[in-house]
């Protein structure tokens, strides 16, 4: 009786839901890292900034200062709760939660050289400690979801419903980001900016259109950002290929 109880809270997975677990996870700049504390086995929870890798598989960088690092490392389980803070009830706002496995990454592998890449493009300041000796770079490799989407919207999901797991589409992307991101931010500014307003006009019309810059792009869409704020825009007929990013930029200029 419980257990039918239970399923009956849950959506169907949806088109709705995924989309909102994949814009929450790309555009989140930091979340709530929960492990298992080394010496009791007792949750610890902590905050911890962000970045996404091209197949959306979030990145952190910590240091084993911290009393969540020595625990991953000591056990990869834990748990990463991401939130949209909003006015009113904070429990009326979307949140995710995503079960995780942490993988430390070596610096200098392939894998560890694009997490690096990709967590500065997001966090520029952490430029000035992410080499130091006692600072590490982890993947938090989802195994399932539990997105509230808002009162009466909650989702069980799977990894699969929202990473890319097809790394022929978004391998490419990696080779392309550099050109892609570098000459929007130096030739069209005008154009990041109209990106932004598109995906959240109320933050683009209180802001200096100057100061949007891209900071990332993969086949679900683009990342942006102003001062503190990021903005995720999706892609309408996502996932893309890399052959066809800059038709696909050009359309969205013109879009309204």
């Amino acid at each position: 009786m419980t257990s039918d109880k239970k399923k009956d809270v849950l959506r169907k997975t949806d088109a709705e839901g995924i989309a909102l677990a994949k814009r929450m996870l790309r555009q989140a700049t930091y979340g709530s890292l929960a492990v298992l504390e080394t010496d009791s086995g007792h949750p610890l929870a902590s905050r911890v900034t962000l970045a996404t890798d091209f197949d959306g598989t979030p990145i952190i960088l910590i240091s084993e200062l911290s009393n969540h690092t020595p625990a991953l490392m000591n056990d990869p389980r834990c748990s990463l709760l991401i939130g949209e803070m909003g006015s009113g009830d904070p429990l009326a706002h979307p949140r995710i939660t995503l079960i995780c496995s942490a993988k430390r990454l070596d610096r200098k592998s392939d894998e560890g050289q694009r997490a690096r890449k990709r967590f500065l493009m997001r966090h520029s300041s952490a430029g000035l400690y992410a080499d130091f000796g006692d600072f590490h770079f982890f993947k938090l490799e989802i195994e399932r979801a539990n997105l509230n989407g808002g009162f009466a919207k909650a989702y069980a999901l799977k990894a699969e419903d929202f990473i890319l797991t097809d790394e022929t589409l978004w391998a490419a992307f990696a080779e392309a980001e550099d050109g892609v991101v570098g000459h929007m931010n130096e030739d069209h500014q005008n154009a990041i900016a109209h990106y932004a307003k598109i995906a959240a006009p109320e933050l683009v019309d209180s802001t200096n259109e100057a100061s949007w810059l891209m900071t990332g792009i993969d086949p679900d869409g683009i990342d942006l950002k102003a001062d503190d704020m990021a903005l995720r825009v999706p892609f309408d007929d996502a996932p893309i290929k890399a052959d066809d990013i800059r038709s696909v930029l050009v359309k969205m200029t013109k879009s309204d």
